[in-house]
């Protein structure tokens, strides 16, 4: 176990934030292709002084957040449905004697 230097007392890490996740990759991803296309008309400008990668990184962050966008779409979908299948499992009756 690592010690922090300082001494300070350690705390449980807290729980993650839920919000809209789906809509905040989204924009994310929207802004970096946005991005993009405002630099492809001055990428002459850009590789006369060795900063192409600028351009780069944007379509890679766009191309990043499809993929983000994908995940958080899936992982969504998972959590909506083991949730209503634990509904539907609290909702069903039992029969006495069964294990629960």
């Amino acid at each position: 176990m690592i010690r922090p230097s300082s001494g300070s007392p350690r705390h449980e890490a807290p729980e993650p934030l839920e919000g809209p996740i789906v809509a905040t990759i989204t924009g994310g991803t929207i802004l970096w292709f946005v991005m993009f296309l405002v630099q492809v008309p001055f990428y002459g400008w850009f590789h006369d002084r060795d900063l192409t990668w600028w351009v780069w990184t944007c379509l890679a962050g766009a191309g990043l957040g499809l993929i983000g966008i994908w995940y958080v779409r899936s992982r969504d979908a998972a959590i909506k449905r083991a949730r209503a299948a634990e509904a539907a499992d609290d909702a069903e009756p039992r029969e006495p004697g069964t294990p629960a």
